[in-house]
């Protein structure tokens, strides 16, 4: 919806917005595969498939940041500016609502289970609920000013998420070693809190 509408609308928040989300589908599935993994066995690595989807979920963030970028440079120089904005104020609230909801509930299942797999995951979803306010931002000073330039100063917003959702994607596939020692301690010490 949000991609239909960005292009529609020919706003660049929206649509990197709309983009975003995709990415996260590969994300997601990485999460789940993560989970039923430490559910099964804590003990284990990363499997191919989480990291093939941490790199998928990598690469997607840059592109759609240098992609963002280079269309940011186009509309600056071209004093290219939205049709309008309002689909985007309505997006963003929708999202804002939603993930609010959604980190909360990330949360609480994550510290019951005391799962650092679903609490990183909470922390993701605060990364999209921080796009959904650049985007509502943009948005609502368009919609209130006219002031074009602001929809690519909120693509440059999801510029910088994108880019730094893309590093840890990387970061988190290359340690993957690293997250099991580190799993295993947590629960040694924990094991050692209970005696």
């Amino acid at each position: 919806m949000a991609i239909y509408f960005g292009v529609a609308d020919e706003t660049l928040a929206l649509f990197g917005f709309g983009v975003n989300s995709f990415i996260e589908v590969p994300s997601g599935a990485g999460i789940i595969a993560m989970v039923l993994r430490i559910r099964q066995n804590p003990n284990t690595e990363r499997s191919q498939f989480e990291m093939t989807a941490l790199r998928i979920t990598g690469t997607s963030f840059y592109i759609l940041a240098v992609g963002l970028g280079a269309t940011v440079i186009v509309n600056l120089l071209s004093g290219h500016n939205p049709e309008t904005t309002l689909s985007g104020l309505i997006v963003s609230l929708i999202s804002i609502a939603t993930m609010w909801l959604l980190i909360r509930a990330k949360r609480d299942v994550g510290k019951k289970l005391d799962s650092a797999p679903i609490l990183a995951d909470a922390n993701c979803t605060l990364v999209c609920l921080y796009m959904s306010v650049i985007l509502l931002i943009s948005s609502a000073v368009f919609e209130l000013t006219g002031f074009g330039f602001v929809d690519s100063l909120g693509a440059i917003g999801l510029i910088y998420f994108s880019y730094k959702e893309g590093k840890e994607a990387f970061e988190k596939a290359k340690g993957s070693s690293v997250s099991a020692k580190l799993l295993r301690q947590r629960r040694l010490q924990k094991s050692l809190r209970l005696l």
